[in-house]
């Protein structure tokens, strides 16, 4: 059905005497899953009670990235609340939330509603006193009547302006950033203290009276499938309840399928899989392994491309200039490796399915769990919970398909739980790569011929329909900032049944490293630095080509000089450092405009990452706190990645287990970060996934000025070899 605003706020006497804007956050598009839904067309609400308090229901999942906190600030500034009596509830119906763009995309309608908010209680209130609305104004809650000293607080005022038509969103005056009080200000993040205390609710938290746990032991090897089982070890094994085989499914879902195990507890659930006698068929991919995807990929490399880019200039391969270099960088499978392994619990009734779900979708998890379970969507309730992680990880939807393949067979409220094995070994993970880079400088140290060949896994492939698939977009390698003449970029897809998609920051993790490494590397061949190398590129006329950041705005290059000097400057670019220690330097328009000075020791062929130099220009700053959070938080999953991590397979199958095969950073590992803003107040940029791709190059640039040793391979080791 279709709901006005003005009906929607009529419809507000329900609440208590509260007034209730509805509104909606969703972007104007969406893909064939998770559609706006007819019977709901808001995903968002401010309530404003009699009491003075305020509540912000939210559609966006809140995974330790801040959002629960970012975004009522936006609202907030914009309608002049106070702060202390801001709550957030989660949104029955969550959307996507991902690619760092929630603040991006949440900005101006936020500032819309708060701005109507605004508008409406100072116009309550200019009639109640019967005075011009000119000669009010709002502060923290109240509207004030700045000629006679009057005031109301919005608790006071919520029955008149219920009563009162919504203002024109034309007419609508957003606040100059010069005012504002909140935006911009270190604020604690409101989910903190409850995840402190342990009242925070994550997905494994959620307990239902009658509630049975579930476990799935699937097949190692990516396409296999039970020949047999016998099921009576498993159903013998204390709190046991049942046994059954799920199938697998394809397309668009990708789960393993495997036989599930219901038990009375997680314990007992495990203990019955570990009992099952299982006879498995490996599959036609049994014979992959990390060994074979290299081969492919060194052939991939020496033949000629799939896919070619048109021209930037004549090839560049037949520029001649005194000095070329070839490097060929080389990036393994990752794992998502989140803190909280998947989960979710359903209870299905008949013809009607509650769901708790820590995702990152819960629109298209309500889309495929009525399509598993032949009910229409409205039928389907998902509530979202928190999460220990996301990372890109809780995009997908095959926990959710399992869990309605379960829920098929039990009577009752079913949680399935993954154990970290299951996490590890089944996950959707960042791509594996290799990427040829050619280059060439003349005799004046200028880059005249640019080459740019990526051979890869790509997350496109696995999603498409068979033979459908085509490259596009960021999965080729990627428009430069800098403007080089003569260019060409090369794809060829790498075949692999290894199940891959979105990992954080996406194929920046990669893209950004061989780029900004191969920059450094052209700046040595042409015995120049290699911040004065950048600096001079990017103050070159542009050569327009193609997107330059991530969200399609037009590219500043002045932003990103900007950040370079900073980072440069407050990173002691040039000061002298022992033997053994050396700085790098990076920077990236990806996400918004950063660059990076890193420092490091190297000492009997260990790395130590010892400092990290961040400067950003993101727009306007909501948060610094958070902000700030995630730039240091990607960076320490970024170090993670190139120092410690990698995905290997064998016989079809992940080799790596658990934590003790797949090592992480420690916390004494951590660099110690200095983290600053360039002040603006242009609309903001996400960071969510900004520092991702910038450490890794800023850190095996440092790590060449150290030692002289080149690093092309993730994670770095210096006996790297890449035969």
């Amino acid at each position: 059905m279709k709901i006005s605003r003005r009906a929607f706020l009529s419809s507000s006497a329900a609440a208590g005497g509260a007034l209730v804007l509805g509104f909606t956050l969703r972007p104007p598009h969406h893909g064939e899953i998770g559609a706006p839904s007819p019977e709901n067309p808001f995903d968002a609400w401010v309530w404003i009670r009699p009491d003075n308090s305020y509540q912000l229901v939210l559609a966006q999942s809140e995974m330790g990235q801040g959002v629960y906190t970012a975004l009522p600030m936006i609202l907030a500034e914009e309608a002049d609340l106070d702060w202390t009596r801001v709550k957030v509830v989660q949104s029955d119906f969550s959307r996507d939330t991902g690619g760092s763009g929630s603040v991006v995309n949440n900005f101006v309608p936020l500032r819309r509603a708060g701005a109507t908010v605004r508008a409406l209680m100072i116009a309550a209130a200019a009639s109640a006193w019967s005075v011009p609305e000119a000669e009010c104004v709002t502060t923290e809650g109240q509207v004030l009547h700045s000629v006679s000293g009057r005031k109301s607080t919005y608790g006071e005022l919520v029955e008149a302006a219920r009563r009162l038509p919504l203002p024109d969103p034309a007419q609508l005056h957003f606040k100059d950033p010069r005012q504002y009080r909140l935006i911009g200000r270190d604020t604690q993040h409101l989910d903190i203290p409850d995840k402190c205390t342990g009242t925070a609710r994550f997905g494994l938290d959620v307990r239902l009276r009658g509630m049975v746990y579930a476990v799935i032991a699937r097949c190692p090897a990516f396409g296999g499938t039970p020949t047999s089982f016998d099921a009576s070890k498993a159903l013998a094994t204390p709190g046991v309840l049942q046994v059954f085989e799920i199938p697998a499914r394809a397309y668009r879902v990708f789960t393993a399928g495997g036989i599930a195990v219901v038990a009375s507890s997680t314990w007992a659930a495990i203990q019955g899989r570990n009992a099952l006698n299982i006879t498995w068929n490996l599959g036609p991919n049994a014979n992959e392994s990390t060994q074979s995807l290299r081969r492919q990929m060194q052939h991939s490399l020496a033949g000629t491309p799939a896919w070619t880019s048109e021209l930037h200039g004549p090839d560049p391969d037949t520029i001649p200039a005194p000095t070329r270099i070839e490097t060929v960088y080389e990036f393994p499978f990752l794992s998502h490796a989140c803190m909280e392994p998947m989960n979710i619990t359903m209870h299905l009734r008949g013809e009607t399915c509650e769901v708790w779900c820590p995702s990152q979708c819960a629109n298209r998890s309500r889309t495929v769990i009525a399509t598993e379970l032949r009910l229409p969507e409205s039928a389907i309730t998902v509530y979202t919970t928190f999460m220990g992680g996301g990372f890109g990880r809780r995009f997908q939807y095959d926990f959710q398909t399992e869990a309605a393949q379960i829920a098929r067979h039990v009577s009752g409220p079913v949680q399935l739980v993954w154990t970290r094995e299951d996490d590890m070994t089944h996950d959707f993970y960042r791509p594996t790569g290799m990427r040829r880079m050619r280059g060439a400088v003349d005799d004046k140290g200028r880059i005249v011929a640019w080459s740019d060949y990526l051979v890869d896994t790509a997350i496109g492939a696995f999603w498409s329909e068979p033979g459908k698939w085509k490259p596009s977009g960021d999965e080729l390698p990627g428009d430069l900032a800098y403007p080089i003449a003569n260019i060409r970029t090369s794809f060829s897809l790498a075949e692999s049944a290894v199940p891959r998609a979105w990992w954080r920051s996406v194929e920046s993790s990669f893209n950004v490293f061989a780029v900004e490494s191969f920059i450094d590397e052209l700046a040595r061949a042409a015995k120049q630095d290699p911040y004065q190398f950048r600096r001079r590129l990017l103050e070159l006329p542009p050569i327009p080509k193609g997107k330059a950041t991530s969200d399609q705005r037009p590219f500043e290059p002045q932003r990103l000089v900007a950040v370079l000097d900073l980072a440069a400057k407050k990173g002691d670019w040039g000061k002298p450092l022992p033997p053994g220690r050396g700085r790098g330097i990076a920077c990236t328009n990806v996400y918004a405009y950063l660059a990076q000075v890193a420092e490091v020791t190297v000492e009997r062929g260990a790395i130590r990452v010892d400092r990290l130099v961040t400067v950003v220009d993101c727009g306007q700053v909501i948060n610094p706190n958070g902000a700030r959070a995630q730039l240091e938080g990607g960076a320490v999953f970024t170090l993670s990645a190139i120092l410690k991590e990698e995905i290997t397979v064998r016989n079809g199958a992940v080799e790596q287990q658990n934590f003790d095969g797949y090592d992480v950073l420690r916390f004494s590992d951590a660099p110690k970060f200095e983290t600053w803003f360039i002040e603006s107040h242009a609309d903001p940029h996400g960071l969510g996934e900004a520092a991702v791709g910038l450490t890794a190059p800023a850190v095996a640039n440092a790590i060449f000025a150290a030692t002289g040793k080149r690093l092309h391979r993730m994670p770095f080791r210096m006996d790297e070899s890449l035969t």
